[in-house]
């Protein structure tokens, strides 16, 4: 089957670099980069560090609110389509970028087939949940990551094309999760040396959402993120640049305790997560990998479509909202402040000195089931 996939974003990266190799196994694919993250920091280094192909065909569309960027998306991937003569379109999760490959396919007729099909988050405010709604019923084939998602689909009247996949961003940290769980590993970071960070004596925050560039969204994290932040336990940062645009246009400005750094690739980014105190984001990829990776975690969002990574933790993930209150008892019981649970060893620690839970990560094996459907649809 001759296959144009899209995609455009950090978290779409990642799953693409787990699902290419066995995508490419069995079919033609033509890789398309829409540069809906146009910082190199969040997307160009991923081609290298990932093992990922450079794209076919890269749009460069770059900032702009989410319908600028929906509007110069469409007809560029619709000339790429004309041109492709693809059998179906490969869409990824819930940006812009995946509303635009599956709206061109659909207006060509081409099938368009849905990684992590199904998820909702029941909040229609969310642009990505409208992007998951309107893709999930433009597709022909749905990859369901969970059960939940499954049912989601169900409850719409989305049955035939359905398929329970698993989760492709869980087999990518599932191949690098023992490099990162290495005792040295965190000290070995940049961020690491430069802010003289020591596993269990930082918080690691990301925010990135729409919803949280708002002018109110603003002044609810900062404030929030300034709540929790201690000269002995800093907030980390990695701030997205549309993010810190956001700020700089409104004004605000980080409190001292908060250390800003550049996004960071992804084994990076997993040593921040995994040897943090605690997680603060409203990522739902950095939700998943703190789950993977057993260390507690706010969720900076009124709801997550993630619902089963919560449900299984334990109480160590939390949705909190934008609510300080909220976040400081959460964090209190997830994830105190005690003498001693920093430590200078290089093993992860959290509340008390105790390590974090060193579980391996389970593959799901999510990238043969996918191309094994497509294959077999394709005769």
């Amino acid at each position: 089957m001759r296959i144009v996939s899209v995609v455009g974003t950090r978290p779409q990266l990642i799953k693409a670099a787990a699902l290419l190799p066995a995508l490419r196994a069995r079919h033609q694919d033509v890789f398309v980069d829409t540069g809906q993250h146009y910082d190199d920091a969040l997307a160009g280094a991923f081609f290298d560090e990932l093992g990922l192909p450079r794209p076919d065909h890269s749009l460069g569309i770059g900032g702009g609110t989410q319908t600028e960027q929906t509007g110069r998306m469409l007809p560029a991937i619709e000339s790429i389509l004309i041109a492709e003569r693809p059998d179906a379109v490969l869409v990824y999760g819930d940006t812009t970028s995946t509303l635009a490959g599956a709206l061109a396919a659909a207006k060509l007729g081409i099938p368009v087939a849905h990684v992590e099909a199904g998820l909702r988050s029941f909040d229609r405010r969310m642009p990505e949940e409208i992007n998951r709604v309107v893709t999930d019923h433009l597709a022909r084939w749905l990859f369901a990551p969970t059960p939940a998602a499954a049912a989601n689909l169900a409850a719409e009247g989305i049955v035939d094309g359905v398929a329970l996949v698993g989760d492709l961003m869980q087999d990518l940290a599932a191949r690098v999760s023992a490099d990162v769980r290495d005792p040295g590993a965190l000290a070995a970071t940049a961020p690491a040396r430069e802010l003289q960070l020591v596993p269990g004596g930082y918080l690691f925050a990301t925010v990135h959402r729409a919803e949280n560039r708002t002018p109110s969204g603003l002044v609810g994290w900062t404030s929030l993120l300034a709540s929790v932040a201690r000269p002995d336990r800093p907030v980390v940062l990695a701030l997205h640049p549309g993010t810190a645009a956001a700020l700089e246009t409104a004004g605000i400005r980080l409190a001292d305790d908060v250390r800003v750094i550049a996004p960071q690739g992804y084994r990076t980014t997993l040593t921040l997560q995994l040897h943090a105190a605690a997680v603060l984001t409203d990522s739902g990829g950095v939700q998943r990998e703190a789950a993977w990776l057993g260390v507690p975690c706010l969720i900076l969002r009124d709801r997550t479509e993630w619902v089963e990574a919560v449900a299984e933790s334990d109480g160590r993930m939390v949705v909190v909202g934008l609510d300080r209150a909220v976040a400081a008892a959460a964090l209190e019981r997830i994830a105190p402040v005690r003498p001693g649970a920093a430590d200078t060893s290089g093993s992860a620690v959290r509340a008390g000195g105790r390590p974090h839970a060193t579980r391996s990560i389970a593959p799901s094996y999510a990238a043969d089931a996918i191309a094994d459907i497509l294959a077999r649809a394709a005769g």
